[in-house]
């Protein structure tokens, strides 16, 4: 079937699926976005416009996107099924997969974390599931602002396991390639995602919080135990950014003067770029910190290597979840500090 004919349904179109589901339509693919209400109503109203680091502004009007918040109307008829929800709503995407799919369709998830593709796969059994990772960070327009807007805020190629696949998806402003190991891709993607959760309790945007040395510390220290239960595991993660791993650390702790120097590729970032975990406290949604975070953890307590930094982050990040006032507003000596109160700046 030629990639033309193929049809694809963005399974959760929130701001990774939009911009990826947009591109791919504005390329000519068959594109389908199972959306929620908000979402939905949102491109039927005013469309979807598709815009990124490299100055691409695109508009899609409404009549020409196909969206519906129907899984039984556009799953029995995919091809291919790209799923970008949440790490937290895997398994209700999984039963709705099975339920609906057909047993030849690809699944695909192009998802935070390292073993969702492996818990697509336990619950669907039929369906072939593949391992993908999205290195980019994409920011959606306020609620109610029409068009609905997804802006790519930083840089960076997609990986599929799949050669075949990745010709499929390889748009404009959407560059896909294919990666032989996926298990050291989606860790080492994991390496750098252990600062969005800095980036919820800070508040700041990426790019500021990346330039300050003092969160870029804090990092650091994640990173250098999330490597030590990674080596004790036998876990090789893939590079990032171009870096060896093990030089991330080193990297993140130089003066402030040097790194902007040196790590010109990482700070290649939109301003008003945050994370998708500032983004869920300030919709007052779960996030992803146990599928982050919580990875490490559940690693290093089977290697028995401590992680403390790591402990601290994510229990910071469960009472901001609790709390659903937005993001504390951290600094940084609050965060590496042992607690002191309910919140405090």
């Amino acid at each position: 079937m030629a990639n033309s004919e193929k049809r694809i349904v963005i399974a959760g179109a929130g701001s990774i699926g939009c911009y990826a589901g947009g591109c791919l339509a504005l390329a000519g693919r068959r594109v389908v976005l199972l959306a929620r209400q908000r979402v939905e109503a949102a491109l039927r109203q005013g469309g979807l416009r598709v815009g990124d680091l490299d100055g691409r502004d695109r508009l899609i009007k409404p009549e020409a996107l196909a969206v519906t918040t129907d899984p039984a109307a556009v799953l029995p008829e995919a091809d291919v099924i790209l799923v970008t929800v949440k790490s937290g709503a895997t398994q209700d995407m999984a039963a709705l997969i099975k339920a609906h799919a057909r047993p030849d369709a690809v699944v695909v998830s192009l998802q935070n974390g390292v073993d969702n593709a492996d818990r697509l796969r336990a619950a669907l059994g039929r369906q072939t599931v593949l391992a993908g990772m999205v290195p980019f960070n994409v920011v959606q327009s306020a609620d109610g602002e029409l068009p609905l807007r997804v802006h790519r805020a930083s840089d960076g190629k997609v990986m599929v396991e799949d050669a075949g696949l990745a010709g499929l998806l390889d748009v404009e402003g959407l560059a896909v390639q294919a990666h032989g190991d996926m298990k050291a891709v989606l860790w080492g993607k994991l390496l750098m995602n252990l600062n969005n959760a800095l980036v919820a309790l800070s508040g700041l945007p990426l790019a500021t919080e990346l330039a300050d040395r003092r969160w870029r510390l804090i990092l650091a220290d994640q990173i250098d135990e999330a490597l030590r239960a990674m080596k004790a595991s036998g876990v090789e993660p893939a590079r990032i950014a171009g870096l060896r791993p093990a030089l991330l650390p080193k990297v993140l702790r130089l003066p402030d003067w040097l790194f902007k120097l040196l790590a010109r590729r990482m700070l290649a970032i939109d301003p008003e770029a945050r994370s998708s975990m500032w983004d869920d406290l300030r919709r007052g949604r779960p996030t992803e910190i146990g599928d982050l975070q919580g990875a490490v953890l559940l690693l290093a307590e089977k290697a028995g290597t401590p992680a403390p930094t790591v402990q601290r982050i994510s229990a910071l990040v469960r009472v901001a979840e609790a709390e659903r006032l937005g993001s504390p507003g951290l600094a940084p000596e609050k965060v590496v500090a042992p607690p002191a109160g309910r919140r405090s700046t």
